[in-house]
Order: C-alpha cells, then sequence, then structure tokens
C-alpha cells in the first residue's frame, strides 16, 4: 500500500468565502478532514460525502486531542494510503502549531504539503475597517502571540522591542492576558493615548470591535471574548472611516433558511453578502418521484403537446435529466412556460427561452398569462412539476377546456432531523427570521419543532414568506406571518427581509 499524502491547509479566519481555491480543492477530495475549532463547520459540507471527519479542535485550553495525539493520527491515517487534509484555522504557520504537525510529518516520512491560508492578523483588523499597513501610519508590522508555551521558563516576546520598533503590533490569543500585555508596552515605553482596538469573531456576522487607547482599551474589553485578536498603533485610528463590514444592512442579524440543502446556497449567499449570520434548516429533501414512467412516457410523445410547462427550476432539471437519458434533445420542443426567473433562467441554460411567463410568479398568473396567448380548447399540456403541487394550474387550465397532462419531475420529502442547536437559537430569541420558499418549506418546519416549540416561538423571530401560496400555508399551520415578498423571487424575498429588520431596528 502507497503512503498518502498530508495536506496542511488553511482555512482561513472565519468566513468560509475566504478559503484559497487551493484548499477547496483539496477539502473537496480528501479521504479524511482532521480540522480544528475555529475552521468554519460550514467547509465541511464541501467534503465527499463518504470522508471521515474527525475534529480535534480546542478552546479557551480545552483539547480534543493532544498535539501529539494529532500528530499520531496524520501519520497513521497516512500509513493507511489515505489523503488527509488538516483544516486548520487561518495559516497553519502562523500561530497555527502547523510547523511542529509538518516536522512530525517530515520524521515519519510522510509526504505533505502546505496550503497558506488568510491569518486572522490581517483579516479581521481588515473586516473592522483597520488597515495593518498604510505608508501615513507606519512602515512595520509585527505579529505576536499573546499565550506563549507554558513550559517556557520565561517570556520569548521582546515586548521592549515592540514596543519601541513595531508601527502596528497585532496580538494574536491575547484577550486573558491583555491587562499584562498592556502593561508590558506601556511600561516599555508606548504611550497609554496610543490606539488600540479589539476584535472578536473577526470576518463572521458575530464579529464585535471595541476600539480605544491603551490606556482604555482593558475596560472596554468586558464583553470580549475568545478568538479575538488585539492591534495596537496608529492604523485604527482609521477605522471610523473604513470601517464597512458593520455597516452592511443585515449586520448582527440571524436569518433561518429553510430550503433544501442543495438549493440553499443562493438564498444564504445573498444574505450573508448582506452581513446575515444564517442558519441552514432543510426542512425538506428533493428526491426522484416514486416513478419516472409517467415522465418518461410523456417526454416519448412530446411531440403530440402544444405547451410544456414548468413551476420550479427543479423540475426543468429533472426533465431535461430524463430527456437527455431517452436520447432526445431541444428539437423536439413545443412552446414553453414558466413560473418565475429562475426557472425562465435555468430553462434557458438549456438552451430554450420561455414562450411564456406571468410578470407575478404564481400558478394563477401563469393560467391568466397562458389564456391571453389565445383559446385553450383543446389544446394539449404536459405539466411537469412536484408530485405534492398544489392542483391551482392543472385547474385552472381544464376550466378553460384545455386537456392537461400532469407528471411527477420530483417529489419533495420532509427532513424532520433539525439540528438541536439551531432549535436552541430559536427557542432563545437569537433568531430574527425565518423564511420560507416554498409550502413544503413551512410544512418541514412545522414537522421540524413540532407544536410545543412553535407556540412558543418568540414573538422577535419573524416568519418571512416568498409569496401568497406559501402565506396561506403557513397560515393554515397556524404560524403568523410577518411579512410576504411583493416579488416571488428570492431576491424579493431578501429585499423583504431587509426592509423588515431595518424598520425593527428603527422601532
Amino acid at each position: 500500500m502507497s503512503t498518502g499524502t498530508v495536506f496542511l491547509v488553511g482555512a482561513g479566519p472565519g468566513d468560509p468565502g475566504l478559503i484559497t481555491v487551493r484548499g477547496q480543492a483539496i477539502l473537496r477530495t480528501a479521504d479524511v478532514v482532521v480540522y480544528d475549532f475555529l475552521a468554519n463547520r460550514r467547509l465541511l459540507r464541501q467534503a465527499r460525502p463518504d470522508t471521515e471527519l474527525i475534529c480535534a479542535g480546542k478552546r479557551g485550553g480545552s483539547h480534543t486531542l493532544s498535539q501529539e495525539a494529532i500528530n499520531a493520527l496524520l501519520v497513521g491515517k497516512a500509513r493507511e494510503g489515505k489523503s488527509v487534509c488538516r483544516l486548520k484555522g487561518g495559516d497553519p504557520f502562523v500561530f497555527g502549531r502547523g510547523g511542529e504537525e509538518a516536522l512530525a510529518l517530515a520524521e515519519a516520512g510522510i509526504p505533505f504539503e502546505v496550503v497558506p491560508g488568510v491569518t486572522s492578523g490581517v483579516a479581521a483588523p481588515a473586516y473592522a475597517g483597520i488597515p495593518v499597513t498604510h505608508r501615513d501610519c507606519t512602515s512595520s508590522l509585527a505579529f505576536v502571540t499573546g499565550h506563549e508555551n507554558p513550559s517556557k521558563p520565561m517570556s520569548a516576546v521582546a515586548w521592549d522591542k515592540l514596543a519601541a520598533g513595531a508601527g502596528t503590533l497585532v496580538v494574536y490569543m491575547g484577550v486573558r492576558r491583555l491587562p499584562q500585555i498592556v502593561e508590558q508596552l506601556t511600561a516599555h515605553g508606548l504611550p497609554q493615548t496610543t490606539p488600540a482596538a479589539l476584535i472578536q469573531d473577526g470576518t463572521l456576522p458575530a464579529q464585535c470591535c471595541v476600539a480605544g487607547t491603551l490606556g482604555d482599551i482593558v475596560g472596554l474589553a468586558a464583553a470580549i471574548e475568545p478568538p479575538a485578536v488585539l492591534v495596537v498603533g496608529a492604523v485604527v485610528g482609521l477605522r471610523e472611516r473604513l470601517a464597512w463590514f458593520e455597516h452592511r444592512p443585515l449586520f448582527g442579524r440571524c436569518v433561518v433558511v429553510t430550503r433544501a440543502r442543495r438549493q440553499a446556497s443562493a438564498l444564504s449567499q445573498r444574505l450573508e453578502a448582506l452581513g446575515a449570520e444564517v442558519l441552514e434548516m432543510p426542512t425538506i429533501r428533493i428526491e426522484p418521484p416514486f416513478s419516472f414512467a409517467a415522465l418518461d412516457y410523456a417526454i416519448a410523445r412530446l411531440r403530440s403537446y402544444q405547451w410544456v410547462l414548468f413551476t420550479s427550476a427543479n423540475a426543468v432539471d429533472a426533465f431535461f435529466d430524463r430527456l437527455e437519458r431517452a436520447g432526445a434533445d431541444a428539437r423536439s420542443f413545443p412552446r414553453v412556460a414558466v413560473i418565475g426567473p429562475a426557472t425562465a433562467e435555468r430553462l434557458r441554460a438549456h438552451g430554450i427561452l420561455a414562450d411564456c411567463q406571468p410578470p407575478t410568479y404564481t400558478g394563477a398568473a401563469l393560467v391568466d398569462a397562458l389564456a391571453a396567448t389565445g383559446p385553450l380548447h383543446g389544446v394539449h399540456m404536459l405539466l411537469a412539476r412536484a408530485a405534492e403541487a398544489p392542483p391551482t394550474v392543472p385547474d385552472g387550465l381544464e376550466k378553460l377546456g384545455a386537456t392537461v397532462t400532469v407528471v411527477p419531475a420530483y417529489s419533495t420529502a420532509i427532513a424532520t432531523d433539525a439540528d438541536p442547536d439551531l432549535v436552541d437559537r430559536l427557542a432563545a430569541g437569537t433568531v430574527d427570521a425565518v423564511t420560507f420558499t416554498s409550502s413544503s418549506t413551512v410544512r418541514g418546519f412545522v414537522d421540524a419543532l413540532g407544536s410545543d416549540r412553535l407556540a412558543s416561538l418568540p414573538a422577535s423571530t419573524s416568519l418571512v414568506s416568498i409569496g401568497p401560496v406559501t402565506s396561506a400555508t403557513a397560515r393554515e399551520a397556524g404560524l403568523s406571518m410577518a411579512a410576504e415578498a411583493a416579488e416571488h423571487t428570492i431576491p424579493g424575498l431578501v429585499q423583504t427581509v431587509v426592509h423588515l429588520l431595518e424598520q425593527d431596528r428603527q422601532s
């Protein structure tokens, strides 16, 4: 058996979007991922379903595995012939003990590669509006740890030289020793008026920054907890003009996304780009229908229909997958109608432009739009949709004389295994909004929480739907909706959440 390779990968400072392209590629192909506490757990979703995930994290002195055990684990897994991704917060070689792990691998004769990451000493200040260098403020930068090896007989940090020579000083892991650090710096010549800032959870939606001077930073730090970095120097004074991350409209807000996991990213990314902390609660799963027989039969007779109707992007994907399996192509397509721009865009990706798309994204609006194209009496239509979809579209079209063949292209299954931590967040009232993109997500949410938890859902948690059908399902389930998107799309839903929470902030 050949020996595997260990990749020491920097996961970045917290924001999962800051991992490098190389690090992401390794994470997606590794047989084993050994991850730290400070590596964002969302990154683990990029690993293969069969990848072995091992937590080797530590926080506040509490170790899941000792460093010696981690070294042995990496060596052992590599000797099993496995590709190992050692996912470390920040950069592996910047106060990450990656050098120790690399030495252990080298001594054991294990091939390894180092994939640098974005270190929190640069990223956290940047997200707080503090450039660690600026030619009008400083010509030097120093990184130092505030938590040294406890076995050392004395500090190896030359505080006297740092106080005298570093234009900007960034201290990692220094919250618990902040009074001693400040005392060392001021004792060696830094004025108490020197600007200083502490940044907790840098680059994350929970980021918290307090800024002052060496004279008052200890008092300001009462609410700051690890992980945090201390920045000392004139560059801190630029924060007032350069802070950007904390000024985004959803900063400090927590929003739950209830879409199926493979669909959640589009909504999650939009909310995160506006500063929200997003908790994904996939209340439904997109699955194949009980049988593809009806869909396959309809595809074989595609030329017999005057219209094909799609009410979701999922239906488009399933339809074209079966079309390809049948050896057919888009040349056999009749006229096509869709609901919503997302469905139209997915159709366009397959080389088809929609002939009919209502301005309002509901089933009733689709019926009206088709009626406007001409008489429907005797017109044969194929409707590919979810097996559980309501009868609004086929019933409305048949009342106008159309013959509608309804075939299930996919199925939505309720996922009731809600994350206990997320359920606790809901109960504690630390969630600002829950979003629903379909009736299925509402039903999944209700089933996942149960009647008792739903009854005790805090009034401060706003429930927001994508449209009237989803809202009606929510009301039938006993939920009180705070808002409904005027435009029944993902961008419309996001805009509604922003408006609602901005109003709440102002009230």
